[in-house]
């Protein structure tokens, strides 16, 4: 075929030459389809067996783990409080109730406010202690805190007799009456 042949019927085309066409680049591919999950493994095992870091940057041996369970806290065992003296009225006003009754926060009766504790007097102390026993309003049950009834009809009276009250001081169950002071 002379030129003029060739030109008229095109260009020649060469044979494909795409990615895995040549023999060298379907090895490298090939080995790098085994070697690379192969080598991720190792990677995650080496990670999760091989005593290495872990997220945290701390190691997984039996020191570091050891380490990490040891306790935090303690637990100390004491006398019940119902054993020690009971709190007076005003002990426990001071230490408890003083923080609503001293300012009138929330509605509370301000303690020695004769006129805010004259109708809550008239209902009686059994009421009042009710209220105090069980919480009423936005006081919770005994003020919040954990305390004998005893110690609480005591602060009772002292608000109630500081708001012009004549309550008698309650008496002391059995086992308060044998407790030193």
């Amino acid at each position: 075929m002379s030129q003029a042949e060739n030109s008229a019927a095109g260009p020649q085309q060469a044979p494909p030459e795409g990615e895995l066409h040549m023999p060298g680049r379907l090895f490298a591919t090939a080995a790098l389809a085994f070697l690379l999950p192969v080598f991720v493994i190792w990677l995650l095992a080496s990670f999760v067996f091989g005593g290495k870091t872990v997220a945290g940057g701390e190691s997984t041996s039996a020191e570091a783990v050891a380490r990490r369970l040891q306790r935090v806290g303690t637990i100390e065992l004491r006398e019940a409080a119902s054993a020690a003296a009971p709190r007076t009225g005003e002990e426990l006003y001071t230490a408890v109730c003083s923080a609503c009754h001293g300012s009138g926060a929330a509605g509370a009766p301000k303690f020695g406010d004769q006129a805010a504790w004259a109708p809550r007097i008239k209902t009686g102390f059994d009421a009042l202690l009710h209220s105090a026993l069980n919480g009423k309003g936005a006081m919770p049950k005994q003020g919040g805190g954990a305390y004998s009834d005893y110690e609480i009809a005591r602060a009772v009276v002292y608000m109630a007799d500081k708001g012009g009250a004549k309550f008698e001081e309650p008496k002391p169950p059995a086992d308060a009456a044998s407790a030193p002071k």
